[in-house]
């Protein structure tokens, strides 16, 4: 079996009226993950805890086998990270923000940068914020790609785009992953993203991850959840459903 690329044990994050307790996951090479659950589930909190954006109490991630605390200069080399909704430097041209960008990373590749701001229609003279949703996530993603990033760690990356946006995304996140040494891991509630390109889903409830599966098996394993009125598998969206209306609907089959 091939070594994971991300590897999360433990992983222990506590605030008032709310905690991440014991999150295990593991991302294997060139697949893309989904991270599922509602708002508020812990989705963000677990990519922020993996990135050492909040510090968890306990628990462990490493990255390309290496623990993430001890590497994080190393390791960010080569991730890129994409958290939807962020407007940094807003009044900034796309050209000044990247001049600031390349210097961070030992294996900018101009050359790839330049490939994905034409593949995109990037007009990089155009500031950040004039963009729109969509093109703020294609211009992040130029930067995440162009110093070879073999890990990115997307929040929430198709959340207020439209319909057309979100499938166009969707296809360059499959493209990344078969003409890129690279893996994908993104958190989403948009469960319809994930039946269209996700090799394996972690499902976080209430700060607990429930099930953490190759795609088949974690369908297979809500089996439990099928009235007799269903006739085909469960998608996802109504596998979430059916376990979040438990939460709060007395009369919900269990």
């Amino acid at each position: 079996m091939m070594e994971a690329v991300l590897s999360v044990q433990g992983l222990y994050k506590r605030y008032p009226g709310f905690a991440l307790e014991d999150v295990n996951f593991s991302l294997a090479p060139k697949h893309i993950m989904g991270l599922i659950g509602k708002n508020g589930a812990g989705k963000s909190t677990t990519l922020k805890s993996i990135l050492n954006m909040v510090s968890p109490e306990s628990g462990s991630v490493k990255i390309f086998q290496r623990d993430f605390i001890q590497y994080e200069k190393e390791c960010k080399q080569r991730i890129g990270v994409v958290f939807g909704g962020i407007d940094f430097y807003p009044l900034k041209k796309l050209s000044a923000i990247t001049a600031v960008t390349q210097k961070f990373y030992t294996d900018w590749d101009q050359e790839q940068y330049q490939k994905y701001i034409k593949r995109f229609a990037l007009d990089e003279s155009k500031k950040f914020k004039e963009l729109s949703n969509g093109m703020k996530v294609k211009y992040l993603l130029a930067l995440a790609l162009s110093h070879h990033a073999e890990l990115l760690i997307l929040d929430e990356p198709t959340s207020g785009l439209d319909p057309v946006s979100r499938e166009e995304l969707l296809h360059i996140f499959r493209q990344i992953v078969k003409n890129e040494n690279c893996s994908i891991l993104f958190s989403t509630h948009i469960t319809s993203d994930l039946d269209k390109c996700a090799d394996d889903i972690t499902y976080i409830q209430n700060g607990r991850v429930l099930q953490s599966a190759d795609k088949d098996t974690f369908l297979r394993s809500f089996e439990h959840l099928k009235t007799p009125e269903d006739m085909g598998p469960l998608t996802l969206e109504e596998i979430m459903l059916r376990t979040e209306r438990s939460e709060w609907d007395d009369d919900a089959a269990v």
